[in-house]
Formats: C-alpha cells, structure tokens, sequence
C-alpha cells in the first residue's frame, strides 16, 4: 500500500486538493482518504495557512515511476518546481509518504533530489502524520518499527485543525 501526502495553499486549496484526489484516483487502485485539515505553515511562516490531507491505495509500478506521475500531476494543477522556493506557497504538493515496507533512497533524472522513502520529514510534520493515521491507524516507521502513532502524538500541535471529517474510504 501506498500512502501519499496532498497540500496546497495556493488558489481555491480546498478544490484543487479535492480534483487532485479525483485525478490520483485514476492512479491508486482502491484509493481511500483522509479528512481534509487546514495547517499553519511549518517552516516558512509568512504565508497562507495549507489544506492537507493523505490518501492511501495500491499502485502496481516503481516509486520512481509514481514520482514522475505525481509530477505530472501537480504541474497540471498550475505547480512550476522551477519556479519556485522551497517551502513556500504552492498550488499543489503531493509527497509520497509511504511506499509499502520500502525504506530506501532511489536515484531520479539527473539535477533532481534523490527519492527517500519514507518521506525523509515525516516524522516532524503532524500535517501529514493526522490525516495518514485516519488511513493506517496502526502504521509504524519501516525499518525500525517505531510507531507513527507515538511520534505524532509527541509533536507539538503545529497548527493544524480539522476541516472536513467523514468517515475514511468513502
């Protein structure tokens, strides 16, 4: 199972995070989601609040493969990565949080950061971590075993507050 991590804080967020599941429907087989939560920036702070979520569902190629797809994804939603800082405002992010039991570091196209998995700031991010326990309540850190659970629950509240609650699958 695959667990991906959805924000944006550019644009019409609530809609563009809620076509974008519609899209990645198309790419996880029995694609399931999270409530939808509004976030305070974490690390660039003056900038509009973030609509978060997760989905979770089975995809049947590489990761490296559902990376380029991701990116094709956000770039139809208006996202340039050329463009852009780091951390700053974004029409849509769409990280890949969980990749099955994978824990690995795996080359992309030449001048691109290399793609770990898990996503290497997972465990610092409540914004990603609330909406994936909705998804895999019992989900522990591959490799070691650590309970997301547990790393959440000892992180500050980072501002994130739950918008759209309904019941998880539907």
């Amino acid at each position: 199972m695959v667990v991906l991590g959805l924000g944006s804080n550019l644009g019409d967020s609530r809609r563009i995070v809620l076509d974008a599941i519609a899209v990645l429907e198309g790419v996880l087989a029995g694609l399931r989601r999270a409530s939808l939560y509004e976030t305070e920036p974490l690390y660039v702070t003056d900038q509009s609040p973030f609509i978060n979520t997760a989905v979770s569902g089975f995809y049947s190629g590489t990761p490296v493969e559902l990376l380029s797809r991701i990116h094709e994804i956000e770039a139809s939603f208006g996202r340039n990565r050329a463009g852009e800082q780091r951390w700053r405002q974004r029409t849509l992010d769409i990280d890949i949080l969980l990749f099955g039991e994978l824990r690995a570091v795996l080359p992309v196209q030449p001048g691109q950061s290399a793609l770990e998995i898990p996503h290497p700031r997972l465990k610092e991010r409540r914004f990603a971590l609330q909406p994936l326990l909705e998804l895999v309540p019992d989900a522990v850190e591959p490799g070691t075993g650590l309970s997301y659970r547990s790393i959440c629950d000892a992180l500050p509240g980072q501002g994130v507050r739950r918008v759209d609650c309904f019941e998880v699958g539907s």
